[in-house]
């Protein structure tokens, strides 16, 4: 038997992003965001409204980072999504990380999070915020040989039904194989 429950941001799991920019002042500026996919094979969209600091950052410096949250710093992401750069300019001085200027694009890479794609700002439309991904490194600990090995990596998801952070890091199939099983 099937419920009817009240519509939400219900596709599970979403993304748990780290979205960062620098400031005008050059100081490093976080967000959590889990509205945020690819659009395109060398494009992210994130659904941000213009009021965050974040996007007034991106806007301004044409650039910023995306990274994938792990379950390590799983505090720290989460004080990134309830804290805002319009009310704290130093939360990311705060959060005890460290950040690497990209040689790419005018954005911080934050050096704790595993993944982090260098994106150049493309606009800002009715969705949110279109980015075309320049780089994107790994650190060394997550890869298994050439590839980005998940078991490794502890990316973690964010539940909206229970506001819930989970790790995702289970095997449980080989994709475009599995299918084939029924044929």
């Amino acid at each position: 038997m099937r419920k009817n429950i009240k519509t939400t941001e219900g596709i599970f799991p979403m993304p748990v992003l780290m979205i960062a920019t620098y400031n005008e002042d050059g100081t490093v500026n976080v967000m959590n965001a889990a509205w945020g996919t690819m659009f395109e094979r060398d494009q992210v969209i994130l659904n941000l409204t213009e009021t965050h600091k974040t996007v007034q950052n991106i806007k301004a410096r044409k650039a910023f980072t995306v990274s994938i949250a792990d379950s390590k710093h799983v505090t720290e992401a989460d004080y990134f999504g309830v804290v805002s750069g319009n009310n704290t300019p130093d939360k990311f001085e705060k959060s005890g990380l460290t950040a690497t200027k990209s040689e790419n694009v005018d954005a911080p890479i934050i050096n704790e999070f595993p993944i982090c794609m260098e994106c150049e700002f493309i606009e800002y439309g009715d969705c949110g915020v279109l980015g075309k991904v320049v780089n994107t490194s790994v650190d060394e600990s997550v890869m298994d040989g050439e590839n980005v090995d998940i078991t490794k990596l502890s990316a973690i998801a964010f539940d909206p039904y229970t506001h819930g952070y989970y790790k995702v890091e289970e095997r449980v199939g080989d994709a475009f194989k599995e299918g084939f099983k029924l044929k």
